[in-house]
């Protein structure tokens, strides 16, 4: 069974067992989420899409950890003016394990 499921304003396609990473959410490392924006669903040759979510259809997982990606700098630079500036960024991620695709 897959799933078309909104996480933080993102759209993941996701099956059961699978590892993804996601923005970060408020909850501790080993606990339980819960997200019930599942747009679509797709079991064997039966798909049901939600208008706009799926009536009664949820995703549960399993927090596994919290970490940050990679750096990003942003350079910018105004040539013959002497502008230069010079920043970085580290986006903070949760890493769940889908556990269980319920209808």
């Amino acid at each position: 069974m897959i799933a078309v499921v909104n996480i933080a304003g993102q759209q993941f396609k996701v099956s059961k067992g699978q590892k993804l990473f996601v923005h970060r959410q408020e909850a501790e490392t080993g606990s339980q989420v819960n997200f019930d924006q599942v747009l679509m669903l797709i079991n064997g040759d039966q798909t049901t899409v939600g208008m706009p979510t799926v009536a009664g259809a949820s995703i549960s997982a399993k927090v596994l950890d919290h970490v940050k990606g990679d750096k990003v700098i942003v350079y910018k630079k105004n040539r013959r003016k002497g502008y230069e500036k010079k920043n970085g960024h580290r986006q903070s991620f949760t890493q769940i394990q889908v556990e269980s695709i319920q209808i």
